[in-house]
């Protein structure tokens, strides 16, 4: 080989890793995800809870998108929930009537996605007819918990429904003044236990009535903007209808751990306790509201703790006074019961009684247990909640069928129309 051959090729092999680096492919360039809004449309009208919903994608492949951030007219950016299929509740009473932007945006870790933004008209007006000073708020969270075994299924949602399709048919509730908070506002497949289909919002419905999630910031806005509405009126009606999940040791067969504890319900996010659930209703002046709550350990909530006796009244939730009937569907000792198809198993028979107008008659009985009327006269052809309440206490006393629910004990604390052992004895009677 020839000298110069052999300089070439050593020169060849110490100059070319210099270069090795330029022939590598160059970085793939980062795009900007991509967003989209399908829920509300632009111009549509919107009212109390309303849940934005769309969908982000990143051309650079799947699980690139990181977040997805909402705005409503000038307010922060807030982070929404999911990703690929994403969902915000905007609380409207928020925000000022009329025209109001809505923005959301998409980020991938580097770079944010185009801002998207459509208009939509709020439209929030008090009814003022003095038909219409009745409202129902129906709050159930089912599907929560991780462990199937334990979720509740949509029995809860489909109850609400049809109890909302009863006062609106029956006992004149307008339909603006209905609201029902369920799970996080989307319906599952598979009877709660699946993936999500759509927004409660997007269902078809027979009435145009309000949806919404169940979590703690919903159901505390839209309570305070019912006390307010409510407050505005002598003649005003409320009712309200908690299930789902209530607290306490289901070891413990004798006081699941509650003799120095408040009862408790959970939301979607949160526990809701006796205490603050009072504390919201402190200032409701209606002088007819009734309040169940149907769940494990609820007795709590009025101000009850077994066999109609009171709880230590250093643990009083403040939700009971004068002019409200406050029931709840088991003891704060004793685990309640649902059906994941129908509902929780108390209300089912509260509801019951008043749609068959079977409690028509009833009465309290021994320790509120419920007795039925001595003749088939006695009744006045209406049933009340308190009537239909001994009802249904009486039936899970008698019902073979029903003999291993016995234990739920439901409690009342009835103080309509005033509180106090002198106080008349009517009962009252929703829709009148």
């Amino acid at each position: 080989m020839k000298p110069t051959i052999i300089v070439f090729f050593i020169s060849t092999l110490l100059i070319f890793p210099l270069f090795t680096g330029c022939l590598e492919e160059a970085p793939e360039e980062n795009h900007p995800p991509i967003i989209s809004v399908s829920y509300p449309v632009q111009n549509q009208k919107v009212s109390d809870i309303q849940k934005i919903t769309g969908s982000a994608s990143d051309p650079d492949g799947e699980g690139q998108v990181q977040k997805v951030e909402v705005r409503i007219n000038g307010s922060d950016w807030e982070e929404a929930e999911g990703k690929i299929t994403w969902s915000y509740d905007w609380v409207t009473y928020k925000s000022p009537e009329g025209i109001v932007p809505i923005y959301a945006r998409s980020w991938d870790g580097e770079l944010y996605s185009e801002i998207i933004e459509i208009s939509v008209t709020v439209d929030n007006a008090i009814s003022t007819e003095s038909d219409d000073h009745r409202w129902a708020v129906f709050i159930a969270a089912a599907n929560f918990p991780e462990k199937n075994e334990t979720k509740l299924g949509n029995g809860g949602l489909f109850l609400a429904e049809e109890m909302t399709e009863y006062y609106i048919d029956k006992l004149n509730y307008p339909t603006e003044n209905i609201y029902i908070l369920f799970d996080d506002g989307w319906i599952r497949e598979d009877n709660g236990y699946g993936e999500r289909i759509q927004t409660l919002q997007q269902r078809p419905h027979k009435y145009d009535i309000s949806y919404g999630g169940a979590t703690e910031e919903n159901v505390k806005s839209i309570l305070y903007h019912v006390v307010e509405e409510a407050n505005q009126f002598s003649d005003s009606e409320v009712f309200l209808w908690f299930a789902g999940h209530g607290w306490g040791d289901e070891t413990n067969q004798f006081t699941g751990g509650k003799i120095l504890e408040r009862s408790a319900i959970f939301l979607w996010d949160e526990m809701l306790t006796d205490r603050e659930l009072g504390d919201i209703l402190y200032s409701l002046r209606s002088d007819e509201t009734c309040i169940i709550v149907d769940a494990c350990f609820s007795g709590g909530f009025a101000d009850k703790t077994i066999l109609n006796f009171p709880t230590f009244f250093l643990l009083n939730s403040g939700i009971p006074g004068s002019g409200r009937v406050v029931i709840t569907g088991a003891s704060k000792f004793r685990p309640g019961y649902a059906s994941t198809t129908r509902g929780p198993l108390f209300t089912l028979l509260w509801f019951e009684g008043i749609i068959s107008g079977e409690a028509d008659g009833f009465r309290p009985g021994l320790l509120s247990t419920g007795k039925p009327p001595r003749f088939s006269f006695s009744g006045d052809g209406k049933v009340s909640v308190e009537e239909a309440f001994y009802y249904a206490r009486y039936v899970l006393r008698n019902d073979q069928s029903l003999d291993e629910y016995d234990g739920m004990e439901p409690q009342i604390n009835d103080q309509y129309p005033h509180r106090g052992n002198l106080r008349s004895r009517a009962e009252l009677v929703l829709g009148e």
